[in-house]
């Protein structure tokens, strides 16, 4: 099968080296693209939709696998290109903040570390991003640090202006209508995302299915791959088992 693995902020496409070595392992054709302001994509300036189309250009037909901001963009694409999504994995995913004035909060914030990433510099700001509790169970081994530096300030800067939290246009109400069958997962120590996952879970219906994986936090793929890949093996044999 060809998955296509679409990474989280401040990492790149080579973040997923881990997990798509072992997904190629098993036989899949893999593709790992840069996020719009990471990696060669630096220099690109695009909210989730523009992302998301980028994405459908680049890539074409796949089985999407989005990490947290990744997945978010991952959302955005099979709502717009349907047709191009035979499957969908979200991780670590939330689909929007509801309420107008908590998002105005978080546009404020992530402005706010963008104008920190422009005064502070790329290893500042990773050494403060990674500080964070939601990183605390992925060991420093994991983080993929060196990875990290190869961005630039200007590129993940015009990321969180342009495709942060903040700036998102909540999509619960139009999860119903991702036409894929979709895999939500989330760590269980991250309750934050849990939560998240399971509402979901709840808004996409029959065709989502719901994991959590014990004793992870955020960085699931990154804390437990070999969990997280047979979790991803499992789905796609029952979706394909379900489509014949």
């Amino acid at each position: 099968m060809r998955l296509a693995l679409v990474h989280g902020f401040t990492q790149t496409g080579r973040s997923w080296a881990p997990i798509a070595s072992r997904l190629r392992a098993n036989g899949h054709e893999v593709v790992t693209p840069d996020a719009p302001g990471h990696g060669a994509k630096a220099t690109v300036e695009a909210d989730l939709w523009r992302g998301a189309d980028l994405l459908a250009d680049e890539v074409g037909r796949a089985i999407w696998i989005g990490y947290s901001m990744g997945g978010r963009l991952c959302l955005h694409l099979a709502l717009r290109h349907p047709d191009l999504v035979e499957g969908l994995v979200v991780v670590s995913t939330t689909a929007g903040i509801d309420d107008p004035q908590q998002r105005a909060a978080r546009r404020r914030a992530d402005d706010s570390r963008a104008a920190t990433i422009a005064q502070e510099g790329v290893p500042a700001f990773i050494q403060s991003w990674l500080s964070a509790p939601m990183w605390a169970t992925l060991r420093e081994e994991d983080r993929g640090v060196d990875e990290r530096l190869t961005n630039t300030a200007e590129g993940l800067a015009s990321s969180l202006r342009h495709a942060g939290t903040g700036t998102q246009e909540p999509l619960w109400d139009r999860l119903h209508e991702i036409k894929a069958p979709v895999l939500v997962v989330s760590g269980e120590l991250d309750a934050t995302f849990t939560a998240a996952g399971d509402r979901a879970g709840r808004q996409i219906g029959a065709r989502a299915t719901r994991q959590t994986l014990a004793g992870v936090g955020h960085a699931v793929p990154w804390e437990a791959p070999a969990a997280f890949v047979e979790a991803v093996e499992t789905w796609l044999e029952t979706t394909t088992a379900s489509q014949e």
